[in-house]
């Protein structure tokens, strides 16, 4: 099988050749960029300095060596802009707090404050108040809250629609761009074409408008589901009516070319419960979702992805009325996370994407034989009758020893080997 038809085998719950990986296909499956350092390193490589892709979160190119050492299914495209606002072109030479030299964007443009942390800027404009900042021991970015009090009475939803509109010729001209890719590759292609993420916190503090509107504090946003409902329910509404539009504009570009749509990267889950109650997810987000999902099915032939970190258990069944057909990660060390139950339960009518190993414990902490057995020990529950796409609890980490990684790469391809002969 190409790695292609492996991934939509998987998507349709039929038996592929091999249990595929993803791996910086997403921003929620990828891995940081001193990792990919070390793991280049590893496979003995050139030495050069990885480009940063996702400056948030600090991850890494997986480029077509990585690609191809790490026997990778899926690759990833992502909207024009970064989470600051400025694109991925331009690159020049940055120095990192831990010594790494790396690849950044043109507009990646940076100060310290008096702590010697570091400060970027929206767009790259540092007229403009920062809107992220790395402390000097941190690996990533931190959002930067940019909200002054709120005035009840000159409240807007306009104000927290500013980032969503529709696609500018700048975007199609990068959507045309990217079809000359996907239609040359036999991985399969994950599209995140965004304005889909509903209420997603990554997404509230407006890291990439330079001065954002409306209600941008994390804590503010979250008493507004219950303090404010008709503010939020106007807001979804009427993002999910531009990301239509949207969808409907990038599928006249790229049609079935690419296999799966990332909506959203929206956690719903802490490490013991949830963040509402189903009773608020089914009032607040599963309509739009829905109205999503059901575009996409109606309209095309992708598979929808939604991510959730934490104990979402009770949730899993309103993933599925809301027409999602992927759930990552698998937060295995969360309450009620059991993929023996998950698998049982839902196996049949969602693809568990990732899961495959801890990665607040395990991954960066344990011995690599340890990582070995928990990998091989996922594998077997989550791969039973097809649907599942190996990938770890979120993003690999930049204090993970590559040691580590190798090992949880070398079990996969043992489970394979032993899993083909059956």
């Amino acid at each position: 099988m190409t790695s292609k038809e492996r991934i939509r085998a998987v998507l349709l719950h039929r038996k592929a050749d091999r249990t595929p990986l993803d791996f910086g296909a997403t921003t929620v499956t990828g891995i940081h960029i001193l990792v990919i350092e070390k793991l280049r390193e590893y496979y003995g490589f050139e030495k050069r300095p990885v480009k940063l892709t996702e400056p948030y979160q600090m991850l890494g190119e997986i480029d077509d060596e990585l690609l191809a050492a790490m026997n990778i299914d899926v690759i990833g495209f992502g909207p024009r802009l970064t989470m600051f606002g400025f694109p991925n072109e331009g690159w020049k030479e940055f120095r990192t707090f831990w010594g790494q030299e790396i690849l950044v964007p043109e507009k990646f443009i940076t100060t310290l404050d008096e702590n010697g942390d570091l400060l970027i800027y929206p767009q790259g404009d540092v007229s403009f108040s920062p809107s992220g900042k790395m402390p000097k021991s941190s690996y990533f970015f931190d959002a930067i809250i940019r909200q002054g009090p709120v005035d009840e009475e000159k409240l807007n939803p306009e104000d927290n629609l500013e980032e969503y509109g529709v696609l500018s010729d700048e975007d199609l001209q990068y959507w045309n761009k990217n079809l000359e890719i996907i239609k040359r590759t036999d991985k399969a292609v994950v599209a995140n074409i965004g304005g889909t993420g509903i209420g997603d916190i990554a997404l509230v503090p407006g890291t990439f408008l330079k001065q954002p509107k409306g209600i941008r504090d994390v804590a503010e946003w979250y008493m507004s589901t219950v303090m404010r409902p008709d503010y939020i329910r106007t807001i979804f509404e009427k993002q999910t009516d531009i990301a239509i539009k949207n969808l409907e504009t990038v599928f006249g570009i790229v049609g079935n070319e690419i296999d799966i749509l990332y909506v959203c990267g929206t956690d719903f889950g802490t490490q013991n419960s949830t963040f509402c109650s189903p009773e608020t997810f089914d009032e607040m987000w599963l309509p739009y979702y829905k109205k999503i999902n059901d575009w996409v099915h109606e309209n095309t032939g992708w598979k929808t992805f939604k991510h959730s970190c934490g104990a979402v258990e009770i949730l899993m069944d309103r993933f599925i009325r809301a027409g999602f057909d992927i759930i990552n990660p698998v937060q295995i060390n969360a309450r009620g996370m059991d993929t023996r139950v998950l698998k049982e339960k839902y196996g049949d009518k969602l693809v568990f994407w990732g899961g495959g190993v801890d990665t607040q414990k395990v991954l960066p902490f344990g011995e690599p034989e340890e990582v070995k057995n928990q990998v091989f020990e996922q594998c077997v529950i989550l791969s039973e009758g097809s649907g599942f796409v190996f990938n770890t609890v979120h993003n690999i980490q930049a204090n993970v020893p590559v040691e580590n990684v190798v090992a949880m790469l070398e079990a996969l391809k043992e489970f394979n080997k032993q899993a083909s002969h059956y």
